[in-house]
């Protein structure tokens, strides 16, 4: 048995480069794919296919791996919940259908699953949930992020509570939690999934599947915040899940 295979999503964008002012990238932080080393897995970082991708696609990329890691990215189209856009930025309608197409498949598959930002966002909307694109009055998350220096942002922390019994708190410990607020939109419906985390605010910080499948969405960016230990811990509990699934299934890499 070899380490397990992590599929990690990454974000097309254009940025500037030796080539042009709008180069276009598939961009993924390192942090991401380091945590999942630490974590004793072996990341795959996948772009997407360009336009629409078929299921059969998904099923490809897929079928190598033992987990999938949901990563950050721009806002989800609002149509994709049945909104209408009031404050979106850096939408992509094909990113946002290949990634809701992983997770159908992870979770037909009860492939291991984590979900961080952006991803959690698509894990609510996949079960048919729904976001928030303004804060509410007495959210302070637009307070935690405006106009703060990128160093600011990425300092700064709010504390969370973390459901009893949840794989969050397994993962996270029962310590007292600080994270990070990166995001813009927010999760405001979790629709089939379970709220096992909440800021005070009464932001939905944690998402996660009743049923027995391995899948826990975050609305912070653990992998940037290394300063917290702890944090490691739901990679640490991707990983391990995705080997005890390699382990159950005889010849699925063979198959593969």
């Amino acid at each position: 048995m070899g380490a397990p295979r992590i599929l990690v999503t990454c974000w097309r964008r254009e940025l500037p480069t030796s080539l042009g002012e709008r180069t276009l990238l598939d961009t993924l932080d390192p942090a991401y794919a380091d945590a999942v080393e630490r974590a004793g897995g072996i990341p795959l970082i996948v772009p997407r296919p360009s336009g629409r991708a078929e299921p059969a696609a998904v099923a490809a990329r897929l079928g190598i791996a033992d987990g999938l890691l949901l990563t950050g990215g721009g806002d989800v189209e609002p149509s994709g919940y049945g909104a209408e856009p009031e404050d979106v930025a850096d939408v992509d309608p094909d990113a946002d259908a290949w990634e809701l197409g992983l997770i159908s498949a992870a979770r037909a598959l009860s492939l291991p699953t984590l979900a961080i930002c952006r991803g959690a966002q698509l894990l609510a909307v996949a079960h048919g949930g729904a976001l928030a694109q303004r804060p509410v009055p007495s959210d302070v998350h637009a307070e935690r992020i405006q106009g703060a220096s990128p160093a600011q942002i990425l300092a700064r922390r709010h504390p969370v509570r973390l459901a009893p019994g949840s794989r969050v708190l397994s993962a996270l410990g029962t310590a007292p939690l600080q994270v990070n607020t990166i995001h813009r939109h927010r999760i405001a419906d979790p629709g089939e999934l379970e709220v096992t985390a909440k800021a005070p605010d009464g932001t939905i910080e944690a998402v996660e599947p009743s049923s027995p499948w391995s899948c826990v969405g975050v609305q912070w960016h653990p992998e940037k915040m290394r300063d917290d230990g702890r944090q490691q811990g739901l990679f640490d509990q991707l990983v391990s899940a995705a080997r005890e699934r390699e382990t159950a299934v005889p010849g699925r890499r063979a198959a593969a």
